[in-house]
């Protein structure tokens, strides 16, 4: 409800904008009777409106803060399991035992998929990149899973959102089997979801008996957490938009999928990489700094456009990353480079002074490099985790009234002008 109210004169003509006010954040102004005055607002990215009301994540950039359903995301991700996490995400709360033990149990009675959609694997070249498998599967699952696609229809929704959580693992394994040649692992449902992601990763036929790391298996969870939600967000405005359509889920979570797979959002951890290989070995970091501080090239990884501190999943991320080398000894160049840009970013008064501290893609990036997954397949672990954002966000849309989405615009080309035949134009 508004508490007061902003006046706005147009013209001569003074109206007045309720101030209302959320429970954590900045009060909005409600600019709805703009309409009245001839005028509507002009904000490009969105960096200044709140389209939605929403009560599944709040973030404070200046502090470096992150909650989900008002949980820090240090203590979620450092003592609650991913699906717990998820859990949380769709119904507001973290789970008692017997919520918990039934949640998990619905999730694994939902990790596999129907057997003809191996099939349309075949469809797509061995070389496609693992997100264009992932956005055309993921859609396709509506043609699967067509027998709850009653938006409108609340079970049909819960239903929906289990399996999406409970196959995105499967999923996103296949794509990456597909593209190395290898045969389909089945989901072991005597696995956790980070452990069976894991086995379906990296087990094959010859080796049944395929046993992921536990430092590994905690790491990937803790991932997964750190990615599940991050408020409003291009790819879970994208999952909104195309939910107030009345679309059906898959089609939306594919949308976000799609979205998310741009090098400004979720490629962030694969361009990571990408800038260490341009790099190329640890005498040439010093003159790579060099530039980014002359502004000739950008550094990735570092910084984030919210968070004007330190990104609160970085910390988490660092401290995992840090336990992973140290459990795995790899000797890899490319993580010492890694290394290297670390204590320069943490050290340099010119970075350290504009707040350019290394983000959870850089970390996650360098974990995800020690476990022996490619980058090509960075987004698709960033989109499984993100599923359970996006489905939350989705649900929380479909539970209240919600009108289309559909955004006003300033046009700046060419006014009125009569059609003219061919023969006539110059």
């Amino acid at each position: 409800m508004a508490d007061t109210n902003a006046k706005l004169t147009v013209n001569g003509e003074e109206y007045e904008l309720p101030i209302i006010k959320g429970t954590l954040g900045r009060p909005v102004i409600d600019i709805a009777a703009l309409q009245d005055s001839g005028f509507w607002s002009y904000d490009p990215g969105f960096k200044v409106t709140a389209p939605v009301e929403s009560k599944i994540t709040y973030i404070d950039g200046g502090k470096g803060e992150l909650l989900h359903r008002g949980y820090p995301i240090d203590q979620l991700a450092n003592n609650a399991e991913y699906l717990e996490v998820a859990y949380a995400l769709i119904h507001g709360d973290l789970p008692n035992a017997e919520q918990k033990a039934d949640f998990f149990e619905k999730i694994r009675k939902h990790t596999g998929v129907h057997d003809q959609l191996r099939k349309f694997f075949e469809g797509f070249r061995r070389d496609a990149h693992p997100m264009a498998i992932m956005v055309g599967v993921v859609g396709a699952l509506s043609a699967f899973y067509h027998d709850n696609l009653d938006v409108s229809n609340e079970e049909h929704r819960e239903i929906t959102a289990i399996r999406l959580i409970a196959k995105m693992p499967t999923l996103a394994a296949m794509s990456y089997k597909y593209s190395q040649g290898e045969p389909f692992m089945y989901p072991r449902n005597d696995f956790s979801y980070a452990e069976n992601f894991l086995y379906m990763m990296f087990a094959t036929p010859a080796d049944v008996d395929y046993e992921p790391n536990d430092v590994v298996t905690r790491a990937m969870d803790k991932i997964f957490t750190l990615h599940a939600d991050h408020e409003q967000n291009a790819s879970t405005s994208t999952v909104r938009l195309a939910g107030s359509t009345g679309a059906n889920p898959y089609a939306c979570i594919a949308a976000g999928i799609a979205a998310l797979w741009g090098p400004s959002h979720g490629g962030a951890n694969e361009a990571v990489l990408e800038m260490l290989d341009e790099i190329g070995t640890v005498e040439n970091v010093p003159a790579f700094m060099e530039k980014v501080k002359s502004r000739e090239v950008k550094l990735m990884g570092f910084g984030h456009r919210v968070y004007k501190n330190f990104d609160p999943r970085a910390q988490v991320m660092k401290e995992t990353c840090d336990e992973v080398l140290g459990a795995l000894g790899i000797n890899d160049p490319k993580l010492e480079l890694a290394m290297a840009l670390e204590k320069i970013a943490l050290e340099d008064p010119f970075f350290v002074e504009r707040n350019l501290y290394p983000n959870v893609d850089f970390y996650s990036g360098i974990i995800l490099k020690a476990i022996g997954i490619p980058t090509s397949m960075f987004t698709v672990i960033f989109s499984l985790a993100r599923t359970s954002g996006w489905i939350s966000h989705w649900l929380e849309m479909h539970s209240a009234p919600f009108k289309i989405g559909r955004p006003r615009q300033l046009y700046t080309g060419e006014t009125h002008r009569d059609f003219v035949k061919v023969e006539d134009r110059k």
